[in-house]
């Protein structure tokens, strides 16, 4: 199969397209005919041997896919052949055939392009276990989202119109705030141009938000502890302005806040099932409803990954950005 498979790390001239074989599913798997793949942050990481894949992944990149399933593995249903899917990988969805647990598929609902069903997996599930499950968000409360027009952040934003939040997000110009707000972000700052602390105190009255998504990391943790209100919760997803942070102390332990956050590409199938099973039953009926669609900034072709790359290390996009495969 063709495949994207840097042998050594490198800038985006590394993403060539290369034979590799085609991978069987074991017991409890799928395999699965790619038809379009999310290119992700954490992929161009990994091109540049800064996120290498966890034990037992593909050393291919690729965390999310959309396709249809050709073959099955052992104890897997035979009925899921020639189901049109989308699933969430620890790796190898940069490749014609992709391998995963049957539990962390999610049907492709009528209506949805397979471009717009691969871009969903990798940030839903992100979303939806730090912001609403670290980070308990609810109906009412006021949430601060970095990288607003990120992948993660749009997705942020279209979930927090569903479930009744109001999302403040940061941005690096005045056009990705006018698009932040066109998708239904309730207010969004230009980092370059205000102090997003100053901002979210007078937008929040001086109460703060519930809950600070983070991933940027470094000296924004304090900052960010600054924009939370009492009992609120810090969630770091990502450390892309540094791994470490000094924090007020006193302050976390007066003001009862908590600071927490995860990763998921090292988490096991168990818990990815747990979480697709999750999701079937609360967000999914929206995208079978066609209330939730993520937003597309630019699609590829699989020989052409390395301007994927190039684009999402620009930083100019709004959305997600999708290879094509056929």
């Amino acid at each position: 199969m063709r495949a994207i498979d840097p042998t050594e790390p490198g800038g985006p001239e590394v993403l060539t397209v290369v034979e590799r074989p085609t991978p069987h599913p074991r017991a409890g798997e799928v395999l699965i005919r790619v038809v379009a793949a999310g290119v992700n942050r954490p992929d161009v990481l990994q091109r540049t041997g800064g996120y290498p894949p966890p034990p037992g992944a593909p050393s291919i990149p690729g965390l999310e896919v959309a396709g249809q399933v050709v073959a099955v593995g052992d104890d897997a249903d035979a009925h899921l052949v020639g189901q049109s899917v989308c699933a969430l990988l620890a790796g190898g969805g940069y490749a014609d055939y992709a391998v995963v647990s049957a539990g962390q598929c999610l049907p492709v609902p009528d209506g949805l392009s397979m471009v717009e069903a691969a871009a969903l997996p990798e940030t839903l599930f992100t979303v939806w276990t730090n912001l609403f499950e670290r980070g308990y968000a609810a109906e009412g409360d006021s949430v601060l989202v970095h990288g607003g027009t990120s992948g993660i952040g749009t997705m942020a934003i279209l979930l927090g119109k569903l479930f009744g939040l109001d999302v403040i997000v940061t941005v690096g110009s005045d056009a990705k705030a006018k698009a932040a707000l066109e998708l239904g972000a309730a207010h969004a700052i230009n980092y370059r141009t205000e102090d997003f602390v100053e901002r979210v105190a007078e937008i929040t009255g001086g109460e703060g938000v519930s809950v600070v998504l983070d991933m940027v990391g470094g000296d924004y943790v304090p900052r960010n502890l600054k924009c939370l209100g009492e009992d609120g919760r810090h969630v770091s997803i990502a450390v892309q302005g540094g791994a470490s942070a000094t924090v007020p102390l006193w302050d976390i332990m007066r003001r009862r806040l908590t600071l927490t956050g995860s990763t998921l590409r090292p988490r096991d199938a168990a818990f990815k099932e747990m979480v697709a099973d999750e999701l079937s039953r609360t967000v999914w009926p929206h995208v079978e409803g066609g209330r939730l669609r993520p937003i597309i900034d630019r699609t590829f072709q699989l020989e052409e990954a390395a301007d994927a790359h190039r684009r999402m290390e620009a930083g100019d996009h709004v959305g997600k950005i999708v290879l094509t495969l056929q």
